[in-house]
């Protein structure tokens, strides 16, 4: 691996260091930084007192490395994910409010959800989703909401990748999962009734942007029990329909009743009205 990092940019070694760390790796050493990367020890050395000396990476006291609080603050600045996430959290509350079990938000990366948010109850059934993880599309029921609105292209490429089995549940078949696709994009939901643990089901709902895109899935986890999914159901689409209105409110175009801006400024903030009006006018009055 003494070659690795031939020909690469400086941005390109510095997302190979970043991308070392994980969920089960949070916590890391130079010496592993630098065999997960890659990269030359050397090189790892002078990456990671780089991006220390900017946050991006904080040393700990028996010498491992973290992903730094600075990039956290950064990716907040974001109209992207974690300005949905912003936008979706009050409505979120709702629905695990109501369930008392876990409610979560997913976006479509790769040919995986991640997560972005995940609320839980004490002793909620068992999930395996985490804040920042992913699960494969056709095993969750966000995986399945975002993958039933994608191109046709972009399914076939995830059916014929191969369908991890989780349990005797879990979709397997792509016949299988053509036709339950289709009867997603049909129904407006989808149901995994123990498709990752037994006692597990996950129920999903599309979120839809501009020009009635689907940028998002919220779903909740509940017990796999004789209940009626059918006012979760309803439950999840009445609370999409409120996220996907904030959402487009948030982008309005400039001219519109946020101009110069108010938009975008919407999008990477959200609380009470009284709250966004203190902000909005706060704006105006000490500008940038």
């Amino acid at each position: 691996m003494a070659n690795a990092s031939a020909g690469r940019s400086v941005l390109s070694r510095i997302m190979q260091v970043l991308g070392t760390f994980d969920v089960d790796s949070a916590f890391l050493t130079v010496s592993q930084l630098s065999q997960r990367s890659g990269l030359p020890l050397a090189t790892t050395h002078r990456v990671v007192a780089e991006l220390e000396q900017f946050g991006l990476l904080e040393r700990e006291r028996d010498k491992t490395y973290r992903i730094g609080v600075r990039l956290w603050e950064i990716a907040c600045r974001t109209p992207g994910a974690l300005g949905l996430r912003e936008i979706a959290m009050p409505y979120l509350q709702d629905v695990h409010f109501s369930v008392r079990q876990h409610a979560q938000l997913g976006i479509l990366q790769g040919h995986e959800v991640l997560f972005l948010e995940r609320l839980s109850t004490r002793n909620a059934v068992v999930n395996v989703t985490l804040i920042g993880g992913r699960l494969p599309l056709h095993a969750s029921s966000s995986g399945l909401v975002l993958l039933a609105h994608a191109p046709g292209s972009f399914q076939a490429e995830v059916l014929a990748s191969g369908l991890v089995k989780y349990t005797e549940d879990t979709v397997q078949s792509p016949a299988h999962l053509r036709r339950l696709l289709a009867q997603i994009r049909e129904q407006g939901h989808a149901v995994g009734s123990g498709f990752i643990h037994p006692a597990a089901r996950g129920i999903a709902v599309p979120v839809y942007g501009l020009k009635e895109s689907v940028v998002a899935a919220i779903s909740v986890v509940v017990p796999n029990d004789s209940a009626p999914a059918l006012p979760t159901v309803r439950l999840l689409k009445d609370a999409a329909r409120q996220i996907s209105a904030a959402l487009q409110a948030a982008y309005l175009p400039p001219g519109g009743p946020q101009s110069a801006g108010g938009g975008k400024y919407r999008a990477l903030v959200h609380s009470s009205r009284n709250s966004m009006e203190f902000l909005e006018q706060h704006r105006k009055d000490h500008p940038l």
